[in-house]
């Protein structure tokens, strides 16, 4: 389980330990927790070690109240949680529904068979890029001229091992290249694409050979994985609402929890 504050909480002033039901947490403590807990400030990393420390005793009072064995080996809080909180699971209607009311979100990428010439050049080279883009436009004009010249101009031309092989990339889908390039890529139609394309390794010069469009995933395709996402977010609820029956049932000094805070994700 990974408990993950979202929301900071707040110190009360003036203090340099910190109670829970009469247990102390040490400044000390804290310390040692800090390094678990990035954050853009020392103040925000703070909040969020004495938070996990917080919620850590929290669980190990209530393990311990109900008789299990609070040895760290014994993985005593993955018992307490089985024990206490229950998890509804997603009803296959609730799968449905969700899958009708998000059917955008289940389409397959499209998928795109490509050859490219790579002109290399630094992203910050802003005259070298500019030369890079003159020479990929001159080298689109000849193509459109004649198409066939494409293998050897890669040869000549790209800087990529592609250009052992005509410039072919094979089949592209969505997330197999660097996210700048294949937003443009996958906007352009089969053919050779009339302006040069840049991504951080440089100017590109694409042709596509084949264009296949993004479907609609069946409800069947993706129901398991609807249903994990489904249980997951519940389960992730359910874990929030036990840690907050936690808190408020507890005597804690030294710290104040917001009330829009997030402890899973």
């Amino acid at each position: 389980m990974q408990v993950n504050n979202v929301d900071s909480g707040r110190i009360s002033a003036n203090h340099a330990t910190y109670k829970v039901n009469n247990t102390v947490i040490s400044e000390e403590d804290v310390y040692r927790e800090i390094q678990y807990h990035p954050a853009e400030t020392q103040d925000q990393a703070s909040v969020l070690a004495i938070e996990s420390l917080i919620i850590a005793e929290l669980f190990r009072q209530r393990a311990r109240a109900l008789g299990l064995q609070t040895d760290p080996q014994e993985h005593f809080v993955d018992q307490l949680i089985e024990q206490e909180v229950d998890y509804p699971q997603a009803s296959e209607e609730d799968c449905r529904n969700y899958y009708d009311q998000n059917r955008k979100k289940f389409n397959s990428s499209p998928l795109l068979e490509v050859k490219h010439i790579l002109l290399a050049c630094p992203a910050d080279d802003a005259l070298e890029r500019s030369q890079a883009n003159e020479t990929a436009k001159a080298i689109i004009a000849k193509l459109k001229v004649d198409p066939a010249l494409f293998a050897a101009l890669a040869k000549e031309h790209s800087r990529c091992p592609s250009a052992e092989l005509g410039g072919q990339l094979g089949q592209i889908s969505s997330g197999q290249t660097v996210p700048e390039f294949e937003r443009q890529l996958f906007n352009c139609r089969a053919g050779l694409v009339e302006s040069p394309i840049e991504s951080r390794y440089g100017v590109h010069v694409v042709y596509i050979h084949r264009r296949e469009e993004a479907r609609q995933l069946s409800y069947e395709h993706v129901a398991v994985k609807i249903k994990a996402y489904l249980n997951n977010r519940v389960h992730n609820k359910a874990l929030a609402q036990y840690i907050e029956t936690l808190i408020t049932a507890a005597n804690i000094e030294g710290f104040e929890f917001k009330t829009d805070r997030q402890f899973v994700h």
